[in-house]
């Protein structure tokens, strides 16, 4: 690739997030006509529009949407990177504070955190595990995990798994007695296990789509529970069906504890997100921590 190229791809990268010339120019540093010259010369190269120019907005079009998508993150991953270098000219100490379920403690953070840890004998990362959404400016936490659906728009977003899946399951002996449900509307007829909020202390409600048709259900059952990890176990034992996400039941189903019923209503979404405030605001310490966390596909 050209290197005119890369710079003119940060010009469009530039314009299609703040969808503005007169914003974006001001971000690079450069007069608002030099911006729309280099946009131009871009599109006349790659042979396809990629902005949608009105005299208010400024917007993507389907090919602009696309590279902003597939080109961005590789962006904004390089400059993590090239950020971390800087600022582990110091090494790594103190104390981190991060906010996560226990999901993704369990499997995503602790991972990575026993790789890191012994290359930082100065570090020491205080998780805290909390359910519920937690506002981390005001409990003076450096970042939190939460997924990616559910972030601010005002947060950093460092992906740190895959695409996830929720799977509603129940055990073989339940669905011997009670029957596999066949559509959403069928849950009504089961005795499903709920899962409080540990922050709001509301229901969790059952987020399901199918062909395009997205229902939210509220389901009704005898046993509500504020603990993933009970809420599993109560499903094994055939109290209900269980409503969680597929990997945190995966070993179950492989072992014909559970077994997972309206697969069809439950499409994959966006997974776990690392957040914090600001890229300024980094410490060597949120630095490698970053960079140990960062899924990469």
């Amino acid at each position: 690739m050209h290197r005119e190229t890369m710079s003119d791809l940060v010009a469009f990268l530039a314009v299609a997030r703040e969808r503005s010339f007169t914003r974006a120019a001001a971000k690079l540093g450069v007069s608002p006509s030099a911006l729309s010259h280099t946009i131009r010369k871009l599109e006349e190269r790659l042979g396809v529009r990629l902005l949608t120019r009105t005299s208010r907005s400024v917007s993507t079009t389907e090919p602009g949407e696309r590279l902003l998508e597939r080109v961005g993150p590789r962006f904004d991953e390089v400059a993590d990177e090239l950020a971390a270098l800087t600022e582990l000219r110091d090494k790594p100490a103190g104390t981190l504070r991060i906010t996560t379920g226990d999901q993704p403690a369990e499997s995503i953070l602790l991972p990575a955190l026993a790789k890191l840890l012994p290359l930082y004998p100065d570090l020491i990362v205080d998780l805290t595990v909390d359910n519920g959404f937690v506002d981390i400016v005001a409990e003076r936490f450096d970042a939190g995990v939460r997924l990616g659906e559910t972030l601010a728009q005002d947060m950093v977003a460092v992906r740190i798994g895959p695409n996830m899946q929720m799977a509603i399951a129940g055990s073989p002996g339940y669905l011997a007695t009670h029957g596999s449900p066949q559509t959403a509307d069928d849950l009504a007829t089961h005795n499903c296990i709920n899962l409080r909020h540990q922050a709001k202390g509301g229901i969790s409600i059952w987020d399901l789509e199918k062909d395009g048709r997205a229902v939210n259900v509220r389901v009704e059952g005898q046993l509500v529970v504020n603990d993933i990890a009970i809420v599993r176990q109560a499903a094994i034992d055939g109290l209900g069906l269980c409503y969680l996400p597929r990997d945190y039941l995966q070993t179950h189903i492989d072992a014909g504890e559970l077994a997972p019923v309206l697969e069809d209503w439950c499409p994959p979404f966006p997974g776990y997100h690392l957040y914090y405030p600001s890229r300024r605001q980094q410490s060597p310490a949120l630095a490698a921590f970053v960079a140990a966390v960062r899924y990469r596909s």
